[in-house]
Order: C-alpha cells, then structure tokens, then sequence
C-alpha cells in the first residue's frame, strides 16, 4: 500500500490536476448490432445526461468535461446547455460530428463521390463549429465510418483526394483557439478499406491542414496485438497527439470499461505518456472515456471506468525514471523491466482514497454513489418519454 508521502510533489500535482472528459452517449442506452438494451432512468434529453454526468464528476472530481455527439445531443438553444452544465460543475467539451446515419451516407460522407453529398457532410461539420462558437469548446472531433466493402468499389486514392479536400474546407472555418482532432479506426463498417484506417493516415492529413488539427487515438481501433503505446510515443514525438479516448477490448472495438481487458496495458501507455509530460494539464492532450455500458448501469461504470485510469496514472507516476534510465543505458534488460514491473504491482488505492479525501470528496467514489440512492431517485423521476440512445 502506498500513501500521498510516496509521491514526489510534482507526481502529487499531476495526480490532483489530473482530467478526464465523459461521453455524453455513454449514459444513453447501448447494445449490439442485434439488441439494444434498456436501463431505467436512462436520460431522454442533453440535459438529463448533463445531470449524470454531474453526478461522475461530484464522487470522482476529476470529471469537468462532457463531450457532446450532434445530431444525437441538437437542442434549440446551445448556449443554455452550456450554461446548465456550469450550473451543474462541467463544461461543454469537444463536439463530435456524427455524418454515419444518414442514408445519404451510405457510400461516404466526406470521401463520397458525389459533391452534393461531400458539400452536405462539410456543412454538418460547420454546424458543429457554430455549436462549438455558442458553448465554449475548443475542438471538433471527426470520426468518420466511410470506406468500401469490396475491390473496385471506389478509387482509393480519389478518396484520398476528396477527403482531404473536405477537410480543408471544414479546417478554414475554425475560429481561433479552436482544433479538428482526427480520429481513426482501422475497420468497422467498412471492410475491404477504410478511408482512416490508421494513425499514419491521420497523421498525414494533420500535418497537411495545419497546426490545429490534430490526432485521436482511440485504444479499441487497433488490430489484436498493436503496441498502442507505441503509436502514444510516435504522436506524442512529433506534437500530434490531440487527444486519447479509453476504452477496452478482447476483440475489436468492443468499447468496454477501460482497463478490464489488460490492466497493464493501461499502466503501460500512462507510463508514456507521464514520461514525456503529456498528462499535465497544458499539455494539449485531452483525455476522455469513449465507451458503451450495454449491461451495467451507466453512471457506476463511468466512475469505476475513471477509478481505472486513475489507478495506472498513480501506478505510473511511482516508476523511478533514474533507475530506469540507468538500466536502459547499462544494458541491463531484466533490471529495467523490474523497474516498471515494481511500480506496476505497487497496490496505490489508499493513496487515491487519501487524495480523494483531500479535496473533500468520499475515498470510495463507488460505495459513496451506491449510498446516495440518485438512481432510484432517476429511475422513479424518469418514467416516460423516449431514452437517449444509440440514433437518438
């Protein structure tokens, strides 16, 4: 067991500063291609999700954030959703533009043959950047599910083109302070190829469009096996990594709670990401969770989700770099290991219990919302209506 004392004191601020944005989708119902699964006092509006995810942020407190996803969180009046999430302690975070659900769609958005239908998914995004004017975010988030299912469908490169194209329209019209994060995925809908399949892909539109677009990772858009805390190394390297989504999975883009699939991997991405600096708060990475609740409840698999990754930051935060440096640099392979290996196995949750008590929160953010009773109070305050979910 370890306490705060173990800490040095620029681990300890890392650790009190630390941030995570919530996904407004993440409290709306979820399922599988096969069945969608519903939740009592699930919210059926932008504001109920705010309410929620209030509630992460008050047993967490490291949760100020809340990702909005348009058209599923469109209301008629953006500046007073911002100003209702302040009234409940977060903020608006990145818009997510969503041109994936629309039958116009089905051959692409901005990649699409058809200019009509590109001029449509670029105006979506301007729509986006106007949302973003009225609540304060700083970034637009462009995931994209356009590629082709079979060879010869569409010229790969023409898609190329055109995308690149679309993308230089939607980036002219940031204000400033404002960045297009990238987001890639290496398959899924699109399974002959994907127009964005990979960071290197990502990465070279970036660098095409300017210094304000940057690239998101995503931990579940990886074939089995990658070294995503080599892809993390390689952004961070070259200023690009804007952004990194949690989740977790066994097969593909499963979008479980982070870190239940492989723990050490969480630890060992965090341990690249706190070496270089990228965890402090002007850093410009922005991290966030970016997962689907299909069978637990929604607000306890989000605080268990940010239990998670405070736990691998803590973890990461104890390696000691010097003795780490100074086995790399002997060629000593079995000490260096050790060194990861020991800050890995160190059991830091009296540490994070001690942290949390000292801003005036519950040390067990999970017990202490199970006590509250606020899903009774949803569940009984929330019959009727339609529940948010997946297209609504």
């Amino acid at each position: 067991m370890t306490t705060l004392n173990d800490y040095t004191p620029e681990a300890r601020r890392l650790l009190e500063e630390q941030t995570i944005e919530l996904p407004s989708w993440a409290f709306g119902n979820s399922g599988t291609r096969f069945k969608v699964f519903t939740t009592g006092g699930v919210p059926r509006t932008p504001y109920e999700k705010l309410e929620d995810a209030a509630q992460v942020n008050a047993y967490t407190g490291i949760t100020p954030r809340v990702s909005l996803h348009i058209p599923w969180d469109r209301v008629d009046d953006f500046a007073d959703l911002a100003a209702y999430a302040t009234d409940h302690g977060v903020t608006i975070g990145a818009i997510n533009s969503n041109v994936f659900q629309d039958d116009d769609y089905k051959l692409g958005s901005l990649c699409h043959s058809d200019q009509s239908i590109r001029t449509k998914a670029i105006n979506h995004h301007r729509e986006c950047i106007d949302i973003m004017n009225q609540t304060g975010s700083t970034d637009l988030k462009i995931w994209l599910a356009d590629g082709t299912n079979y060879p010869g469908q569409d010229s790969i490169r023409a898609r190329q083109d055109r995308l690149a194209d679309s993308l230089q329209q939607i980036y002219a019209d940031l204000s400033e302070g404002q960045r297009i994060i990238l987001e890639y995925k290496f398959f899924e809908p699109a399974f002959y190829h994907t127009d964005i399949p990979d960071w290197g892909t990502a990465l070279v539109h970036c660098q095409a469009l300017g210094s304000n677009a940057m690239v998101v990772l995503d931990t579940g858009h990886h074939a089995p096996g990658t070294n995503i805390e080599f892809i993390v190394a390689q952004l961070l390297r070259v200023g690009r990594l804007g952004a990194f989504d949690f989740n977790s999975r066994f097969y593909a883009d499963d979008d479980l709670m982070v870190g239940a699939a492989d723990p050490f991997q969480l630890f060992r991405i965090m341990h690249e990401i706190v070496s270089v600096g990228a965890l402090d708060k002007n850093s410009g990475v922005n991290f966030m969770l970016d997962q689907c609740h299909n069978l637990e409840e929604k607000i306890p698999g989000q605080i268990r989700s940010v239990m998670n990754i405070q736990e691998a930051t803590a973890k990461a935060l104890l390696v000691d770099h010097s003795a780490l440096t100074d086995a790399q640099h002997s060629g000593d392979v079995l000490a260096a290991n050790a060194v990861l290996m020991d800050a890995y196995n160190t059991d830091v949750r009296d540490a994070l219990a001690e942290l949390r008590e000292s801003k005036g929160l519950a040390a067990n953010p999970m017990a202490a919302f199970a006590e509250s009773g606020y899903l009774d109070t949803i569940r009984a305050a929330r019959a009727g209506g339609e529940q948010a979910g997946w297209g609504a």
